[in-house]
């Protein structure tokens, strides 16, 4: 209803799209190994856009296209070489990664040939993402000088024609005050449109459409999580720590790639800080720490810790580890609470696994927890 397209990387969140009754039409499909089944799903629903990720992908996608005899719209994603500012880890459009047709000559030249001679495929142009948490333009603004320079020659050898210029996003939005504050939209899309319009123009090229995906800069800020205080541990001279609820389970991101979080607790938010504590997750891994140092008033066990900026890649990225159940999600809008994700219990950890008879009495345990005693 806000008019936004939706990203899907995967069979599981193109269900889930098809489910919300989502217009299939807004639907771009990423991802660097759909399967055949994920593909086949795309073409049956008739959604908008694939990116192409590699040249497997592309066989695989005409086959499957001339199966259900339809055209399919495609874009080629491309590695432009060059190499984001933040974590390894999020880092994308640099030569050596997982994602993209690579800018070989030979390679490109054949992508695309072989996509203009498709009766099935209809390229209408390109995509790169550099990576995430990208707080300034330039680095995407070389990205463009590259892929327009590509643009040009692809024109001149083949008369194709660019349509569409997909650019990502990673805009980076603020996790603590050692971040620069989360921009506008226009901070980082008017530059990257001045420099597509400013080198199409030199290229002799007409400025194709624009394409963009914000992702984390549009839900991080509207994620907040909740953990209660539980054990503390002081080390004389040392330092205190903090255990909470959760933790590694249900966000991830600071074992994975060292992020970093500001917290307050909640029910004491009017107090003055007093001291500084590590925020321990109850995971068995020392590596399972949410904040290292966080000013906190005195604390004591059963308060509430909030936890800012969790809306992006948290629950997406949860999982049951050391058999935590997941929590629940909580809508919170003018001040109504609606529960959207129910809290996982026990017995949802036990739903899909199955005893083979030979090791006891029972083949499945689903909801009634029939564990058997193994004889």
């Amino acid at each position: 209803s806000e008019g936004l397209g939706l990203d899907v990387v995967s069979g599981g969140e193109l269900h889930t799209a098809i489910k919300a009754d989502f217009p299939m039409e807004r639907i771009i499909f990423h991802g660097n190994n759909k399967s055949y089944e994920e593909i086949t799903l795309g073409v049956t629903h008739d959604i908008g856009t694939f990116v192409v990720d590699n040249i497997y992908e592309f066989e695989l996608l005409e086959e499957i296209a001339a199966e259900q005899n339809k055209k399919v719209k495609i874009l080629f994603r491309i590695t432009p070489g060059v190499e984001g500012s933040a974590h390894k880890y999020i880092n994308t459009g640099q030569e050596d990664s997982k994602f993209g047709i690579p800018l070989d000559e030979k390679i490109i030249e054949y992508v695309v040939k072989r996509a203009m001679d498709s009766s099935n495929i209809i390229l209408k142009g390109f995509h790169f993402h550099i990576g995430s948490q990208l707080f300034e333009s330039s680095l995407n603004i070389m990205a463009v000088n590259v892929t327009v320079n590509l643009m040009k020659k692809l024109k001149e050898k083949f008369g194709f024609i660019t349509q569409e210029l997909n650019i990502g996003g990673g805009f980076g939005v603020r996790y603590t005050e050692e971040d620069d504050e989360t921009k506008p939209i226009s901070f980082h899309v008017n530059p990257v449109m001045e420099a597509v319009e400013d080198e199409c123009g030199k290229a002799g090229l007409d400025m194709p459409a624009i394409i963009i995906e914000p992702g984390r800069w549009i839900v991080s800020e509207a994620g907040i999580t909740l953990y209660t205080l539980g054990a503390i541990k002081e080390i004389p001279n040392v330092r205190t720590y903090i255990s909470v609820d959760g933790g590694l389970p249900d966000n991830p991101r600071p074992a994975l790639y060292e992020a970093k979080y500001e917290a307050i607790v909640a029910n004491k938010a009017d107090k003055k800080p007093e001291k500084v504590v590590t925020i321990a997750g109850k995971c068995c891994e020392s590596g399972d720490i949410l904040i290292w140092d966080l000013e906190v008033p005195q604390i004591e066990s059963g308060d509430i810790l909030a936890v800012f900026n969790t809306g992006a890649y948290n629950y997406s990225m949860s999982s049951n580890y050391n058999r935590l159940p997941r929590p629940a999600v909580v809508l919170i809008n003018e001040g109504n609470a609606e529960l959207i994700v129910e809290r996982e219990n026990y017995d949802h950890l036990l739903e899909r696994e199955i005893v083979p008879r030979r090791l006891g009495k029972t083949q499945n345990i689903g909801y009634d927890v029939a564990l058997t005693r193994l004889e």
